[in-house]
This record gives C-alpha cells, structure tokens and sequence, in this order.
C-alpha cells in the first residue's frame, strides 16, 4: 500500500479537485492521511465529505502548528509500505502512484521522482517557469544531487520511497524549514539514489495564497541558512581555502553567518566598485587573480546576474584546483 502525507490549510477552493485527482488514480491501493492544519474556511467539511465516502481517506486536525507538525501526525498514522507527499492544491496525473509505484518496486532502495508542470490562473512568475524548467532537466539529466545547493531539486509533492529508506533518511523527523529541501539534503546525506521518470508526475498549482510565496519558512534567508548548515555538515573541508564568491545581498549573509561561525574564508567578487573594500572586516578581492595553482579552493557561489553566472563557468573551467558549490 502507498501512503499518501498530505498537509492543508484554507485550501476550501482547490481541495476537491485534488482529492478527485487521487481518486481517480489508476492505481487503487492507497490510503490518505490528510491534515488539517487550523484552517478557518470550509477544509474540514470537505474532508468530512470525502472520508465519509470512501474509507482509504483519513483526516486528523493537526495538534500542532505548520506544515512539520501536520506531516509528522500524517506519517505517525500511516500504514503503506510506500510513502509519498501531496500538496492541497494541486493534481496528481492520473497514472502516477502506479507508474512510481511501479519504479519503487523495481528500485526499493531509491527515491523516485518525475517531472512537473506548473499550473496557474493568471500568468506565471518567471520564476517559476525557470523552476520548472531546472526540476525537468534534472529529471531528464539525472543529476539532482549535483545541483542541490542551487534550489530544492526534488518538488516536495512529487516522490515515492519505500518506508524503510525514509526511515533511515529521518522520515519527517526534522523541525528545520523549509521542510522539503531539509528532507532533500537528507537523502543527499544519505546517498540515496535516485530513478527519474520523464514523464509528467505532478502538476503544481501556483495562486497567490500558497504558503512558498506568503509563509515566512520559506523565505530566501531560510534557504540561505540551510544550505550552509549543510554545506557545513556534508561537504565543507577545512583543509582547502573556503571561499565567497560574489558580493551582492545574499553573498553578505553567507559571509555575516560564516563570521558568526568563525569560519576563515575568502571573498571575491568582479565588481570594481566592491574590489578593495571593506565589509565586516573582510577585504573584498579579485577574483581575476586570486587563485593559486598551488592550493586547493571551495567556492560558495552567489551570483545573481545570469550572465556573469555564464562568465563565472567559463573561467571555472580552466581551473583545476577549485570546487564550485553553486548558492544561486
């Protein structure tokens, strides 16, 4: 059996729709553990509705508060050998517990993920286009963990894993958000492997109300923090030269925090206006001529400018000596 985690609050307006989508699943042996997490429109009542007309749907209200706390009493009750993720306000394809299912069992060991559209009634963010647009190339390149300090490079609705692997992973242990991208880093910690199907898997609906663009969890500095928490943890190595590469907004927080630590490191940047500059008491450098072919480099990567991103690689290539960890 699959079970289905699936967290809501105030999703009155799109929760039939994606409680339809599982039902109309071509794959029959699933239950759903929905949460309701304190909503204050008409969530519980559909719910009610829906539990009482088929008996694989379950809802609790959540004893807790946010998204962590609905997915850990979800998990607690659940009974499947699989486990997967839904999202309120979003729609599964129609084949897509069986063809994941499907994966799993041939690759009881691996996470299994897909590709993902995003939906929307009003035109899409570039964002989120672009988002789409890195998940499915992943997807088809199958290289997710070689990006994940990027961005979250498992949509947080759209993955299978046997139980006992999610067990070893932490399950929904963590309190740290955002929660997807920490479990992300936990199958990266873990070296789980991954089976990406190229097709479709989940559609994603984008409105204006949905917590990644409204809940506070989810906002650039919490995704800033966890990167370095596990850079820190998995990949940093005191024995080669840490350096910040770039200098706008979000490479000053990577710095302000690596000070905090009292981590040594570097920092470089290309703009005149900030090379030779002090911030925090670091001297900003050169990176034209920084490197030494005779040291070994790990550099956190920070830049927003796409095509000095482009420049940036260009020149990584020539180097030897240096590990990018791209943050942007």
């Amino acid at each position: 059996m699959i079970s289905i985690v699936m967290p809501i609050r105030n999703a009155e307006r799109y929760l039939a729709d994606c409680l339809n989508s599982i039902l109309n699943q071509n794959f029959k042996n699933w239950e759903l553990l929905a949460v309701n997490d304190h909503s204050i429109d008409e969530t519980e009542s559909i719910l009610k509705k829906y539990c009482a007309e088929d008996d694989r749907i379950t809802y609790f209200n959540n004893t807790g508060k946010g998204i962590i706390a609905a997915l850990q009493l979800a998990y607690a009750n659940s009974k499947g050998n699989f486990i997967t993720r839904m999202d309120a306000d979003d729609l599964m394809p129609s084949e897509k517990l069986e063809t994941m299912y499907e994966a799993v069992s041939k690759n009881p060991e691996s996470l299994i993920t897909g590709k993902v559209v995003y939906i929307a009634e009003k035109e899409l963010f570039d964002g989120y286009i672009r988002y789409e647009q890195w998940l499915n190339k992943l997807v088809d390149d199958n290289c997710h963990f070689q990006e994940i300090y990027k961005e979250c490079v498992i949509a947080s609705p759209c993955w299978m894993i046997s139980r006992m692997q999610f067990e070893k992973c932490g399950a929904f242990s963590s309190n740290r958000y955002p929660e997807d991208y920490d479990l992300c880093f936990r199958f990266y910690e873990n070296k789980t492997p991954v089976v990406a199907i190229a097709q479709v898997m989940h559609i994603w609906r984008d409105h204006s109300t949905r917590a990644s663009r409204n809940d506070e969890n989810y906002a650039d500095n919490a995704f800033l923090e966890i990167k370095l928490h596990y850079f820190l943890k998995l990949d940093y190595n005191k024995n080669e030269t840490l350096v910040v590469w770039g200098a706008g907004k979000k490479a000053k927080k990577i710095a302000q925090q690596l000070i905090q630590k009292n981590i040594s490191f570097s920092w470089i940047c290309n703009n005149d206006k900030k090379i030779g500059k002090d911030i925090y008491g670091k001297i900003i450098e050169d990176e034209k001529n920084f490197f030494d072919n005779n040291k070994n480099y790990q550099c956190i990567l920070n830049i927003a400018n796409i095509s000095e991103q482009e420049d940036v690689k260009s020149f990584l290539l020539k180097l030897k000596n240096v590990k990018a960890f791209w943050f942007c």
